[in-house]
């Protein structure tokens, strides 16, 4: 693809490179650990991956990482998967996220907001003291490190208390969102066999209720190895019998109590699902993630304290856990739990403006959804603070980046963030001291070695390729559950390059060094950020009598909407109705989710399949995005070619 020189649609100006962060850790790198002084970021970036030893080495000492036993060496075995990290140290996330209560105990850590847009702080005192009262009470409980608490949780305070409390225990914190259906949570929740269960009654979403009573009764039933539940009454109710009450557990004054760990000790369990089977429970370590979110939040967003940072999003999508860890840079979040557009469109720009958000992190969709809308953020709101909008969940069309500029402040600076829940991280994204490229990530993150490969292995520039990581990254996973001998997720990463991280987007490195990404190229639907796999919705949908065998495709727009068709092949005398076509909607939003109702529901004669009776997915997608047949798909793989046609001309209709 052609990638000439245009211009850039925002620059730094000299002032705010020089006030970045990532400038005096530059500086700073230089002096101490040989980093190249001049040549800006991509001098850094070259160096961080070619020394990476060092350079992590760098990030531990610049952001004064507290290890109560030292490493002894920062990288012990290279290898993907496998890497081991600062073998023999010792730490504790939470520690490190509870830290600025020490100098700035009376200015709010957290600002809760819900549907009435007023914020509620919460204070770093009041914080500690909740978490260090919870994690005694966790102790009480026989909760031991290693041991799984799980949250089915809204996007509010207690919350983060309870991921807080777990990692101060060193117990394995894991959630799902309220609007999960209660197989979607057992799919997830039944893999780790947590001990405790942090719920909520209900939640409030678009001006509504939403009972949960009945749902969390049967997550009770379905988890036995349950030893403790803890009711939040969040539309008031009374807690069930045998349930324990949050005001009790977090009541007492207790200095926490924070259990040192190793470096590699699991801090989470986070989901994402393949086209087939379990959704993928992800582990990721309290070490890795400190120091992977510790760059990437306090070096790329260049967030500290005196900042607010404010991301849209819910428990059941990395970007939560990645919010919560801006309390390790001293920076408020903000923890907004509802609608992302209510009461009206402008919803999330009123939020920014009344919490004083300096980062306001969205989703690309949200971003096109205003543009439509004929939303006018800065004449309607006063987003003066805000330095930095962020997007993330797919890629930001060029549209996307011209509005922002244009209806926010042409002073802006417009980060598009790619990365992975595998990663809960960036690969590539904002950089404070670089121009933003209409419809491109600046830049590939510092210590991690973006390429863009072909099927051979080889590397290129200016043309699409696989998204490939040639080094290890701390926050990779250190192993799914239940893979005792780590073949599911060597097959998720290693198995198309040996030894390299294949993530499963198609990007373009430019030669400019930043980066386009295309969607992904393999068939995991993602909508708004949260991914779900194709084997959940043909679960539910495939329990309806009328329904023989489905088959879901998530495909990127030009303008970056995203549609997802479900095509279905009826079983013999059903017909595709209105009233049916209520029942595989409903099925799908009370028992997944209401992200993942499909945009059309399409009457098909057939699934295709391969050989050995894989539904066919990606060539299928390949087709509806205008690959030509003979392209898509290999005719000698598929168990009936003909079914394709049907697909092929259904293309060149929406074409």
């Amino acid at each position: 693809m052609s990638t000439a020189n245009p211009q850039p649609l925002w620059q730094p100006a000299p002032e705010r490179i020089a006030q970045a962060r990532i400038t005096a850790f530059q500086a700073w790198a230089a002096e101490h650990h040989g980093a190249p002084a001049d040549g800006g970021y991509p001098a850094l970036h070259r160096w961080s991956v070619e020394h990476l030893d060092t350079f992590w080495e760098a990030v531990t000492e610049w952001f004064d990482v507290r290890f109560s036993t030292p490493y002894a060496r920062v990288l012990g075995d290279r290898s993907m998967p496998g890497a081991q990290w600062f073998p023999g140290a010792t730490l504790n996330y939470a520690e490190h996220a509870l830290r600025a209560a020490a100098d700035r105990p009376d200015e709010p850590a957290l600002l809760h907001v819900d549907e009435t847009h007023e914020p509620t702080p919460v204070t770093w005192a009041e914080l500690r003291r909740q978490v260090g009262s919870l994690a005694a009470e966790l102790r009480a409980l026989g909760v031991r490190p290693g041991d799984r608490v799980s949250g089915y949780l809204p996007n509010i305070p207690e919350a983060v208390v309870a991921l807080l409390a777990t990692a101060a225990v060193g117990a394995v914190w894991t959630s799902c969102a309220p609007d999960f259906g209660a197989r979607s949570v057992l799919d997830r929740f039944q893999q780790v066999e947590p001990v405790v269960l942090f719920t909520v009654d209900g939640y409030r979403y678009g001006g509504k209720e939403h009972d949960r009573r009945e749902i969390v009764a049967e997550l009770r039933h379905e988890l036995p190895t349950l030893r403790a539940v803890v009711h939040i009454p969040l539309l008031g109710t009374e807690a069930p019998q045998g349930t324990l009450e949050w005001s009790a557990l977090t009541a007492a004054d207790t200095e926490p109590v924070f259990e040192q760990v190793p470096f590699d000790h699991p801090l989470w369990v986070l989901y994402s699902s393949g086209t087939t089977g379990l959704p993928k429970a992800i582990v990721q370590s309290q070490g890795g993630i400190l120091v992977e979110h510790l760059k990437q939040l306090g070096l790329h967003c260049d967030l500290g304290p005196g900042d607010r940072f404010f991301w849209y999003t819910s428990t059941g999508w990395m970007m939560w856990n990645f919010l919560v860890s801006g309390l390790l840079t001293g920076t408020t979040i903000v923890l907004y739990d509802g609608s992302p557009g209510y009461p009206d469109t402008g919803a999330q720009w009123r939020i920014a403006e009344r919490t004083g958000a300096t980062l306001y992190g969205t989703s690309a969709a949200y971003v096109m959804a205003c543009r439509k809308a004929g939303v006018h953020p800065s004449r309607d709101f006063d987003l003066t603070r805000v330095r930095c909008v962020a997007t993330t969940g797919s890629p930001l069309p060029p549209d996307g980046f011209r509005w922002l500029h244009d209806e926010v402040r042409e002073d802006l600076w417009i980060a598009s963030v790619s990365g992975g829940t595998d990663v809960c991280s960036c690969f590539a994204g904002a950089v404070p001291t670089l121009p933003v490229y209409t419809g491109e990530l600046q830049a590939p993150g510092l210590g991690t070695d973006l390429q863009s490969w072909d099927p051979a292995g080889e590397s290129l520039v200016d043309e699409v390729g696989e998204l490939i990581v040639t080094n290890p990254m701390p926050s990779m996973p250190i192993r799914f559950w239940n893979d005792p001998d780590g073949s599911r997720y060597h097959d998720s990463y290693f198995d198309a390059y040996p030894g390299v991280w294949r993530h499963g987007d198609w990007i373009t490195v430019t030669s400019r060094g930043s980066v386009i990404i295309h969607g992904r190229s393999d068939s995991t639907l993602n909508r708004q950020g949260v991914r779900m796999g194709s084997a959940d919705i043909y679960e539910v949908v495939e329990r309806l009598p009328e329904i023989r065998e489905s088959l879901v495709i998530g495909i990127e727009q030009p303008d970056g909407g995203y549609w997802m068709p479900l095509f279905v092949h009826l079983a013999p005398g059903a017909v595709l109705d209105e009233a049916l076509l209520n029942r595989v909607k409903q099925a799908i939003r009370e028992q997944l989710s209401p992200r993942h109702v499909p945009d059309e529901i399409i009457e098909v004669p057939g699934v295709p399949h391969t050989l050995t009776g894989k539904r066919i997915e990606v060539p299928v997608k390949r087709l509806l995005q205008g690959t030509p047949l003979e392209k898509a798909v290999n005719p000698g793989s598929i168990d009936d070619l003909a079914l394709l046609g049907f697909y092929e001309q259904l293309a060149r209709k929406r074409a």
